[in-house]
């Protein structure tokens, strides 16, 4: 019979890690790879400030909740137990126990304690344990307690008859089990037996704790047991049967009267201060290893759990509680409702569900197969919008209501009870309830689009499709049609963008903002306040997304927020929840989320749900630590500097400087982010990025001050690391270097300008006889120049007074001939009559003659070079009589004047210039000398 008790045990244990759907808290997992030791993993401590310590196989381990470090075991042993106790990390392990403490560069070091009484150790001796109590710390192996005065560093011996297995501090008492002996307290250095009951004894003690004035003592296979007025009983919990059947290896009693348990091979279980069972968590359900060795509570409440392979971290004070759907049975999570205590899941594999309140298996609802995109109630009825069409759910089973392929959404058209508005892959259609049925009444005719955001609001149908944009539709009074279609041209579409109706407005949201409906302009605008609640900037605005409650939340990249009315004010309040989109996993475009019960939400996502808590979101202190500094020539190695040194001065040639720096914070939803600058070299800060370390390489010399701060979630740090530091000069730009810089530079000055000095006096004098020079040679230039244009203009007036002399001389001769001529005719005529007429001839020979007019022409053309030749080029039809007049005109002469010249009337002279102008082709209103004197 027991045998059979057994088994059943067994299997229910096995196959309720598989199939049950529990909600966990978050559990971060640290295999041997990350930490870099062995596998198994004996103790956890914490320092005061947060960095976490484990007791490994291979040494000790320091976590700063960024970077693991391994410190070896001095002797190579396996290290056992651990504990931190102000500035001193206590050790226990083969042969040895002491403290390690970090030196001024930031590592540890360690310090045997020992080593003083190496030959009262017992051979082959280890060290399990270890507690402290006011200015003692014990150590205890498995056949002695060791106490340790801090303050006066004496050590004294505790032995024991048979087998030592554990150590405990109650409220200051200190405990300890000698097994098949008894129970012992320790006062005044001495032990007193306290309980000797074989039922406890015989068995292993791995935790005994203070509750109500009792003494509570768990055993490792016989359950809890109460010491109270020197009587032990048994203490009955709910958690007996499981706990008879199960090996407790540790146990640890949390702050708030909780318990838990590591087991082997069952894995880590949780109980309330009652005994009740709250979690069961094993290896199935994201745990490294089933033997939990040792856990420990840190200072923020989370467990820490050293396994018999790796180390694991559970965040049972998180606001997130998560099934993880890891076999695949579930799928992605696109749809969720609580219906009839039922908790419903529509997914990419079907529809599932299970009673809201209890660990039970999923059970799938038959003939939903293939896709779940909506889940709705309405009328004490739940419908399921499918890829196939439209069900009606009856817990269990599904009966297709409209078969019209990918139901996306639901709405109530408002005035019509017995209908609803569901849009779907090509458009809108119509269920109706119709003697208690629902079923089809129609399609609605005129958008074929798919409809999978949609909502009804002052009277018209608002459609968001993310590829075409956003629609306001106006359907005729049956629904049956679409009588108009209006798109918005001015807000902007794109994937990811969503359409809600919250306090009587409705919200268009895009990653480039929030739009709300100005009902008098009749236009979506930013200006509200929604998007005044948001950073834009920042990538503040995600998917704007209605819960079943009428809550709106907007699931942004970095964050999730729930907007909600502010109990004072018009504004509007939100919660934000730093959890980023790569730890939510939601499917992108299809986030949901549901109202449970309470503060508590469920999401959908790609491997399950999560459960939010929104009373344990609460902001926390944190305070970011300077883990090292070091700095290092340009070709070298890092040198450590000293932490002691609050403004070290390093040599100019170590002018490449590293900073480590951490944020002890071990939430598996929350994600650390640093900024950083550096003062005397840049002033903004960096962007923010989780990277711990940061290299400023070839800093010139001066004066520096690092800073870096944090950010958790949307929590700053409390502090701003700051550290100073100075790269000094180099020798060649040292203080003395500078004053012998400046008086070589003066000498230097002194001696250029000396030499200068000289040489442009030198120059100068130079200078001043070529000039002398210079002046001369021009001035006989000048006088030779001026000797030769005088003699030149001698010639000239020489020449012209010849050629006048020569002309009036030839004119003399040509008169005095003329004259005898005409003297000798008129002689002539004295005897013959005819004599007279010659002399007219003569008299008329002289003044047509040629010569006369050539002379003319010649000295005209020293005056105006160059006329006749324009004037000939530019009217070539001009003949010589017309050539001469022009001549006259060019010299401005009149009419009068110029018909003696030409040996004509003065009315001939007219008509002359009348046929001149009409060979020049002039206008009536030109004037003819103007134009000759132009030319």
């Amino acid at each position: 019979m027991k045998y059979i008790k057994k088994t059943f045990l067994f299997l229910f244990l096995f196959f309720s890690a598989i199939i049950v759907a529990q909600e966990l808290p978050p559990i971060e997992v640290y295999s041997p790879d990350a930490y870099g030791g062995e596998t198994q993993n004996w103790s956890i401590s914490q320092a005061d400030n947060k960095y976490i310590y484990v007791a490994n196989n291979k040494g000790l381990l320091e976590f700063n909740g960024a970077n693991w470090e391994l410190y070896p075991t001095p002797n190579e042993t396996v290290m056992r137990s651990v504990k931190v106790v102000g500035q001193r990390i206590y050790t226990g392990f083969y042969m040895n126990f002491g403290y390690w403490k970090k030196n001024n560069f930031g590592k540890l070091e360690y310090t045997s304690l020992s080593s003083v009484i190496k030959d009262k150790l017992i051979e082959d001796e280890q060290f399990w344990h270890i507690v402290n109590q006011g200015d003692w710390v014990l150590f205890q192996s498995l056949n002695r307690i060791y106490l340790y005065n801090i303050t006066t560093e004496e050590i004294s011996i505790i032995e024991s008859k048979l087998t030592l297995t554990n150590i405990f501090n109650v409220n200051g008492t200190i405990y300890y089990q000698d097994l098949n002996n008894g129970v012992y307290k320790i006062e005044k250095g001495l032990p007193i037996l306290v309980i000797d009951v074989p039922e406890v004894i015989n068995d292993k003690i791995v935790n005994i704790w203070k509750s109500n004035n009792k003494i509570l003592v768990l055993t490792t296979s016989k359950g809890f047991f109460e010491l109270s007025n020197g009587e032990v009983s048994k203490w009955n919990t709910e958690s007996d049967a499981l706990l008879n059947e199960a090996t407790v290896y540790s146990s640890i009693t949390l702050r708030d009267g909780s318990i838990v348990l590591g087991t082997i091979s069952n894995g880590f279980i949780y109980l309330s201060d009652k005994g009740e069972i709250i979690y069961r968590i094993n290896q199935n359900q994201g745990l490294n290893n089933n033997t939990v060795l040792s856990s420990f509570e840190d200072i923020d409440g989370n467990i820490w759990l050293a396994l018999d392979n790796g180390i694991n971290c559970l965040n049972l004070k998180s606001p997130i509680q998560s099934f993880n759907d890891d076999k695949g049975t579930i799928g992605t999570v696109y749809a969720t409702i609580v219906f009839n205590d039922f908790l419903y899941l529509g997914t990419n594999q079907g529809l599932f569900y299970k009673k809201l309140d209890k660990d039970e298996q999923f059970k799938f609802v038959e003939g939903t197969n293939g896709q779940v995109w909506n889940l709705f109630s309405y009328d004490n009825t739940l419908f399921c919008g499918h890829d196939s069409g439209t069900f009606q759910i009856n817990q269990d089973s599904s009966q297709l209501i409209c078969s019209i392929g990918g139901t996306w959404i639901f709405r109530v058209v408002p005035g019509h009870p017995d209908w609803l508005l569901q849009g779907h892959y090509g458009g809108l259609s119509i269920l109706e309830k119709e003697n208690g049925t629902w079923g089809l009444r129609q399609k609605i005719e005129g958008f074929d689009y798919s409809a999978r955001f949609l909502e009804i609001y002052e009277d018209k149908l608002w459609i968001n499709h993310e590829y075409k944009g956003l629609f306001s539709l106006t359907l005729d009074d049956d629904f049956s049609k679409v009588l108009e279609i209006v798109k918005d041209t001015i807000i902007s579409k794109g994937k990811n963008s969503s359409i809600a109706r919250y306090k009587n407005n409705i919200f268009y949201a895009h990653q480039r903002g929030v739009f709300s409906y100005n009902k008098e302009k009749k236009k979506f605008e930013e200006n509200n306040l929604i998007s005044q609640t948001f950073d834009v900037e920042k990538k503040g605005i995600g998917k704007l997304v209605k819960d079943n409650r009428g809550g709106l939340w907007n699931f942004a990249e970095d964050e999730l927020d729930y907007i909600f009315q502010s109990q004072f004010s018009d504004n509007l309040d939100i919660i934000k929840v730093p959890i980023p989109y790569i730890l939510r996993k939601e499917m992108i475009g299809f986030e949901n989320i549901l109202h449970v019960e309470e503060d508590k939400y469920l999401l959908g996502t790609t491997y399950g749900y999560m459960i939010l808590d929104l009373s344990r979101v609460h902001s926390r202190e944190y305070n970011i630590i300077l883990e090292k500094v070091s700095a290092k020539q340009k070709s070298t190695t890092f040198e450590e500097i000293d932490f002691l040194d609050t403004s070290p001065v390093f040599e100019s040639n170590l002018n490449t400087v590293s900073f480590e720096y951490a944020i002890p914070e071990y939430d598996k939803y929350l994600i650390s982010k640093f900024q950083y600058k550096l003062d005397g070299f840049y002033e903004d800060w960096s962007s923010w990025t989780t990277k711990t370390n940061i290299i400023f390489e070839n800093l010139p010399f001066g004066d520096y001050t690092f800073k870096v701060r944090a950010k958790i979630g949307n929590d700053l740090s409390d502090n701003v690391l700051r550290y100073k530091f100075t790269i000094d000069r180099p020798w060649y730009f040292s203080f003395l270097a500078i004053v012998i810089y400046s008086v070589l530079f003066l000498i230097l000055l002194l001696i250029m300008h000396r030499t200068y000095k000289r040489y442009y006096s030198k120059q100068r004098e130079k200078l001043v006889e070529e000039n002398k020079k210079q002046l001369e040679l021009k001035e006989l230039e000048s006088e030779r120049e001026i000797m030769k244009l005088n003699n030149e203009k001698l010639t000239q007036d020489i020449d012209s007074k010849n050629r006048e002399l020569a002309s009036s001389t030839m004119n003399i001769i040509k008169k005095n001939e003329i004259l005898n001529t005409i003297k000798k005719e008129l002689q002539k005529s004295e005897s013959e009559p005819s004599g007279l007429k010659n002399v007219e001839r003569i008299i008329d020979r002289n003044l047509n003659n040629k010569d006369d007019w050539n002379h003319f022409v010649e000295a005209f053309n020293s005056v105006d070079k160059d006329f006749l030749k324009k004037l000939k080029a530019k009217h070539d039809n001009l003949t010589p009589h017309d050539l001469r007049f022009c001549t006259y005109l060019r010299l401005n002469l009149s009419s009068k004047e110029i018909a003696p010249l030409l040996n004509i009337s003065v009315r001939s002279v007219e008509i002359k210039r009348y046929r001149l102008r009409k060979k020049l082709e002039l206008e009536h209103s030109d004037s003819l000398v103007n134009y000759i004197l132009e030319i």
